[in-house]
């Protein structure tokens, strides 16, 4: 087993652990790289080198970004934060003995440790869902899926191909549009393509304003996506077939079955098993419970933020504005930890302005009451707002 940071050099004083590159983690990256602290030991674990921006990511399923446009490359990233990078999964932590265990018998010890690494759609309660369907989360996996069922229509792009999404949050009604624009454009000139999309609540988007639920709504009907509302899916088999493409079952409780191609799982979040198994504070469904430091409950060498984390204080959705957000405020709550300062507070704002792609560069604007039906100005809007954040990360070969 090969352990990391044991034998430290004296001019080490401390060793941050970074797990996970989400946003808030390169946010406060690229302010460790023009800001450095003196005898600290910077280092990221990360299980996959490249993260996704989830702003960008519908347009990329839609077919308007490439795949370098909306991804972090988190090696130039390190190295710009002088940070050790290390490409392996974490399964497990030692909270007495402050260690992190990684997949491939990597051991890294930490006197300070920071958590963002998102979550997962709930599903192992549905029958067949693990098997069959395809999580929203983690990205790569989504989007290695995504590329192939592309290239297989692109080869064959008459033959019938019926998609699910089982999920009407947000992402759910991004990804459906976003998808269906995409395929569009492939089946060109004669669209062969089924879409449905499952909600267990009567309502799409329960974390919006009413006026942005029933434009959204009016859109997906326009667009022939069929809505199944207040039905909750219950399993998923596989069925025989004939012809090139699988054919899956979705039954619901109130007994309605449809046979769909592809199933796309983009349902309630929730969080891997090994936090809780390491004794730190989580809510319900797994995540990390902190103050309005970020600071884990129950344990203070410990910070979490994004999808991971749960603020006691100032419970949020689970969305990428507030792990932007979150990241200025954790890299200065990290650096006044390592140097024995007092910790400050963060209050995240309660209504933020959000822009929602309709899958073909429109988008809808809205915050609190305020909403803008979709628009070319609005995608642009927030195309530009996009750019200038992934523009943070593009590093040439001197430092900044």
């Amino acid at each position: 087993m090969k352990r990391i940071n044991d034998d430290c050099q004296h001019t080490i004083v401390k060793n941050l652990v970074l797990i996970g590159g989400g946003h808030s983690h390169a946010i406060a990256l690229k302010m460790f790289g023009i800001k450095p602290l003196p005898g600290v030991r910077l280092t990221l674990i990360t299980a996959n080198q490249k993260t996704a921006y989830s702003g960008m990511l519908p347009g990329y399923i839609a077919g308007f970004y490439t795949h370098d446009e909306c991804h972090i490359d988190l090696k130039p990233l390190a190295k710009f934060a002088q940070a050790n990078l290390y490409i392996d999964r974490v399964v497990a932590l030692d909270l007495e003995n402050n260690k992190v265990l990684c997949a491939n018998g990597l051991v890294v010890d930490f006197d300070v440790l920071s958590i963002d690494i998102g979550s997962t759609p709930a599903r192992v309660s549905v029958s067949g869902a693990a098997e069959y369907a395809i999580a929203a989360k983690p990205v790569s996996q989504l989007l290695e899926h995504w590329d192939e069922l592309i290239a297989a229509v692109g080869k064959n792009p008459q033959e019938l191909i019926r998609i699910a999404i089982v999920g009407g949050g947000a992402g759910g009604v991004e990804l459906a549009l976003a998808m269906q624009s995409h395929l569009h454009q492939i089946q060109q000139p004669l669209p062969n393509l089924e879409m449905h999309l499952f909600h267990r609540q009567m309502e799409l988007m329960p974390n919006y304003h009413q006026s942005v639920r029933h434009q959204i709504q009016q859109i997906l009907t326009q667009r022939g996506i069929e809505l199944h509302l207040g039905e909750s899916v219950c399993n998923i088999a596989p069925i025989n077939h004939k012809g090139t493409r699988e054919i899956f079952e979705i039954k619901c409780e109130s007994g309605l079955t449809i046979d769909c191609n592809k199933i796309f799982w983009v349902t309630q979040a929730s969080a891997p098993e090994w936090l809780k198994i390491a004794g730190l504070g989580t809510d319900k469904q797994g995540f990390i419970l902190v103050e309005d430091t970020l600071q884990s409950q129950t344990h203070p060498q410990v910070f979490a933020s994004g999808d991971i984390a749960t603020m006691v204080n100032y419970p949020r959705p689970k969305a990428g504005v507030f792990a932007v957000r979150q990241g200025k405020p954790l890299f200065e709550n990290l650096q006044r930890i390592l140097l024995g300062k007092s910790l400050k507070p963060y209050k995240p704002q309660k209504q933020y302005l959000s822009l929602i792609g309709t899958g073909d560069k429109r988008a809808i604007l809205t915050k609190g009451i305020i909403t803008l039906p979709p628009h070319k100005l609005l995608w642009h809007y927030k195309d530009c707002i996009d750019r200038r954040f992934m523009e943070r990360f593009h590093f040439e070969e001197t430092r900044e």
